[in-house]
């Protein structure tokens, strides 16, 4: 019998697959537990619209992801923070604070951890770093740390 399974089944498939099981293994088990669902042409129409609407939102993830990459590839991001002893910085410019100047001066949101740094900034000057935006597409950016003007 030719089932549509609902929920991942341990030695059977995953969730959104057509199988084929034996006819007592989806009455008796399948069924009762709402795991799977018959194969009738209705559900094999929903399967392939669901399989199609999946696509199409990779597809159009993808084109954003990259017209964000064109977008910031080889930009400058600049930041300010305060000085301590021998132009060090307090603290340190992290990643999360990089993917919110990103979303501030370029309109992209990023998720902090999407953000690799080579190296930790810690004093003044030009950082590279990488933002990954979607699976395989990446965009390099420069970090520049000036110093914050006295008030």
């Amino acid at each position: 019998m030719k089932v549509i399974l609902l929920q991942d089944v341990k030695g059977t498939g995953k969730k959104g697959e057509l199988v084929n099981v034996s006819d007592g293994y989806a009455r008796n088990y399948l069924f009762p537990h709402k795991l799977a669902t018959e194969a009738d042409a209705k559900a094999l129409n929903e399967l392939k619209n669901a399989e199609q609407s999946k696509q199409y939102k990779i597809e159009v993830a993808t084109q954003q992801a990259k017209d964000n990459a064109a977008r910031i590839e080889g930009k400058t991001i600049t930041m300010t923070g305060k000085a301590g002893k021998g132009g060090r910085l307090f603290g340190s410019v992290t990643s999360k604070e990089i993917a919110a100047e990103l979303k501030r001066q370029f309109g992209i949101d990023v998720d902090k951890r999407k953000v690799v740094l080579d190296t930790d900034i810690k004093s003044f000057g030009t950082y590279n770093c990488e933002v990954k935006l979607y699976t395989g597409i990446s965009a390099k950016v420069k970090v520049m740390v000036t110093e914050e003007e006295a008030k």
